[in-house]
């Protein structure tokens, strides 16, 4: 198959899809190596980012997807009027942060990091597509697991989990002293 001919195969069925779609995957149905479809998807993302395009193709965890551009949202909000932009509190950003960094993770290990319960964000965050249930621990009452999804990756404009940011000790215990001050002040209250 001639290399247009893959372009446009792969270009028709990233829209066609409107999510990822992995690379094994699209390697499979053009009959050629990952690595042959890897460049070819290299000279497309070039190929979209150095025109004066609307959309770029997007890596995700061996995935690619079809997306606009940020610069295009502005424009699309007119047509979509009210666009699915989630309000992240800070309580649902504490919660995503502990799942991420985590994960794979039960509900029960996330109140005791957060010291409160945390059911209602949890859901929020399922809800959102952000985190989703990975199974069940291994444990009596079996318990679910959660972890953070494909969406999370995308919204936070990352490829994968290692490309979160790394926190050292010093972080960590300015967090702990953060949060031991705020736990003070709500108990004077």
């Amino acid at each position: 198959m001639k290399l247009e001919k893959q372009e446009a195969v792969i270009e028709g069925i990233l829209f066609a899809m409107g999510e990822s779609v992995g690379i094994s995957k699209l390697a499979e149905v053009l009959e050629a190596s990952e690595e042959e479809v890897r460049e070819i998807l290299q000279k497309m993302m070039k190929r979209y980012k150095s025109g004066n395009r609307g959309i770029e193709i997007i890596e995700i965890e061996g995935s690619v997807q079809l997306c606009t551009k940020k610069e295009i949202y502005e424009y699309l909000i007119k047509i979509a009027k009210q666009p699915k932009r989630h309000v992240l509190t800070d309580v649902l950003l504490e919660t995503l942060s502990i799942i991420a960094y985590k994960q794979p993770i039960t509900k029960l290990e996330v109140e005791k990091i957060r010291g409160v319960s945390c059911a209602h964000a949890i859901n929020k965050l399922v809800e959102y597509n952000l985190v989703c249930e990975l199974g069940r621990l291994d444990a009596p009452g079996r318990p679910l697991l959660f972890g953070t999804t494909e969406e999370f990756l995308r919204s936070f404009g990352v490829q994968s989990l290692e490309e979160l940011p790394v926190l050292d000790q010093d972080q960590l215990e300015e967090f702990k002293q953060q949060a031991e001050e705020e736990m003070n002040l709500k108990l004077e209250v």
